[in-house]
């Protein structure tokens, strides 16, 4: 199938769903478009069972595999919703929680992805290394879930800026730790790194190269802005931003998705405060918002459809259900450690520790690495059961984060 076709089969495919689950499901938009999307997938999978000779999974699996999904959104949907993402998280209230943010995107990376390499390890039996890469990979929350979940839990400020700038920076830090261990455990399968030597240089260079062409692409960007007066250049503009700036990124080696958080946070601030007239803060909130909706409904369409990826027998089953149990423990863990290191020194509600233990929604990103895996005798189960903690967490805890951040986060918070 050609590009154009393929994305024109996604998006009415994204219409005809999103239309079901509004007609029928009333579930939150992406997360119906995902639901109705699976159904889809085991239904052809149910048809083929009882009519083999129609060769439906086969047909589907090429269409499906067309698709490219770890390209798709790693080389081109991610920056996108990276930046949209970033765009509605103002600096101001992401200052007065940079502490929390900035441990929980390091130390708390660092931590969930050792309990779950060594975990998995232990329940399947895999090489530490190559488990390790599998804690990086379902480490990251997905900021396009997080984000979403968010506009319908109306948080208080505090609140909700940790959880957003926390999962906008965890997930660029999560990817530049996973190309790290990538390299270690697979030297020739497209990882950077080959030794622990070349470890810290490598992260350095990754994630303080992506930070700091994000911030001098966002602020050119924002001083080109501030000469022009024409909402549509404008709009044209901030698009060759995030398109340029994230594959820029990808041929200098340095981390994109950090690239397009910080480029996104400082146009949608500082660009949208001194560089942009009323009637361009408008059309440019207007439309990443709606890019934001279209990838976000096509992103969790495609998740739906990856289960014809996936390799499913008895023992990646079992080992998905315990991944799902590590992921949530290795989350806690990620959230707890920080808050409490900071505790003494600052006072946070209750409801901080589970709202965004719960709220730490896997997605899209954890499935296209794991896609992106080099073949070896471990791929299948790591996408098993990357798949099913994924599925687990956007249907799951998707659903009742909302209930729970309602009932837990709206005593006043301190911080």
């Amino acid at each position: 199938m050609t590009f154009l076709q393929i994305s024109s089969l996604l998006i009415v495919l994204a219409g005809v769903f999103g239309a079901i689950n509004y007609l029928f499901l009333r579930l939150p938009s992406s997360i119906g478009i995902l639901v109705v999307a699976l159904a889809a997938s085991l239904g052809v999978l149910g048809l083929d069972l009882l009519f083999p000779g129609l060769g439906m999974v086969e047909t589907t699996r090429g269409i499906v595999n067309d698709l490219e999904f770890s390209d798709a959104l790693l080389e081109g949907m991610l920056g996108l919703l990276l930046f949209a993402g970033a765009l509605h998280v103002k600096v101001e209230d992401l200052r007065e929680q940079w502490l929390v943010v900035l441990l929980m995107a390091t130390i708390g990376v660092g931590l969930s992805t050792v309990i779950v390499g060594f975990g998995f390890s232990w329940i399947t039996g895999m090489p530490l290394l190559v488990a390790l890469v599998f804690g990086a990979l379902i480490t990251p929350t997905d900021p396009v879930a997080v984000l979403g979940v968010l506009r319908q839990a109306k948080l208080p400020k505090a609140l909700e800026t940790k959880i957003a700038g926390e999962s906008l920076f965890n997930d660029g830090v999560g990817y530049v730790v996973f190309l790290i261990l990538l390299g270690l455990a697979f030297p020739t399968g497209g990882g950077h790194g080959a030794d622990m030597s070349d470890a810290g240089v490598l992260f350095v260079q990754e994630a303080i190269g992506g930070i700091a062409l994000g911030l001098v692409l966002g602020w050119l960007t924002f001083r080109v802005m501030r000469r022009i007066d024409d909402y549509s250049l404008e709009v044209l503009i901030t698009l060759g931003l995030a398109f340029g700036g994230y594959e820029l990124a990808v041929a200098l080696h340095v981390s994109a998705p950090l690239m397009a958080v910080c480029a996104g946070l400082l146009i949608g601030d500082v660009g949208a405060k001194h560089g942009m007239s009323e009637e361009t803060r408008r059309y440019v909130s207007f439309f990443w918002n709606m890019i934001d909706e279209i990838l976000n409904s096509v992103l969790f369409l495609m998740i739906g459809f990856e289960v014809f990826a996936v390799a499913f027998n008895l023992d990646n089953l079992k080992a998905g259900a315990f991944a799902i149990a590590l992921a949530l423990l290795a989350r806690l863990t990620a959230v707890a450690v920080p808050v409490l290191m900071i505790r003494p020194f600052r006072e946070f509600s209750r409801g901080v520790i589970p709202i965004m233990t719960w709220g730490g929604l896997k997605g899209g990103i954890s499935v296209a690495l794991a896609l992106s895996l080099p073949e070896s005798e471990w791929k299948p189960v790591i996408l098993a059961a990357t798949y099913l903690v994924v599925v687990f967490s956007i249907i799951v805890q998707g659903l009742t984060v909302a209930p729970l951040a309602t009932r837990l986060g709206r005593e006043p918070e301190l911080v």
